[in-house]
Formats: C-alpha cells, sequence, structure tokens
C-alpha cells in the first residue's frame, strides 16, 4: 500500500498531524480507534466518506514512520 497518495500533512489543518487526504481525521486518532477495539467495520460504518484503503494507507503509514524509526522510546514500565 503506497500511503503517500491518501495521506497528507499540512500545519494549517490538523495541526500539521499527518490526516487522510480529503477529510479532518487524523492520522493518529484512527489509530486510536483501532487500539480502542473497533473494527474496519465500525469505523468505516461511523465515518462512511473514508474507504478501505484510506485504512490501509493509515496503518502503512504508521508502519512507515516505525521502520524509519522517529518513534520515541517506549518507557520502561516494569
Amino acid at each position: 500500500m503506497d500511503w503517500k497518495a491518501r495521506i497528507e500533512s499540512n500545519p494549517d489543518m490538523c495541526g500539521g498531524r499527518p490526516r487522510v487526504k480529503g477529510t479532518r481525521l487524523t492520522v493518529e486518532f484512527l489509530l486510536g480507534l483501532k487500539a480502542a477495539g473497533w473494527t474496519d467495520a465500525q469505523i468505516l460504518d461511523g465515518y462512511p466518506h473514508l474507504r478501505a484503503d484510506d485504512l490501509l494507507a493509515v496503518f502503512a503509514f504508521a508502519q512507515a514512520m516505525i521502520e524509519a524509526d522517529t518513534h520515541p522510546p517506549l518507557p520502561d514500565i516494569a
């Protein structure tokens, strides 16, 4: 999945956070829904202007950022 076709960042929208093109839905928000247990179907039903490929792009973007090592180190939770 080429996330670059569906994810963009604009400093004038959403504080510059990466978001699905043509929406105000940030990658962070959509990943939060998944982390909270929402299924793809629930997200797509709740946000009918999204497409399944948009969600794939969100996951591909997150994977690319982790691969590029642009994430902070995990806290030590002992």
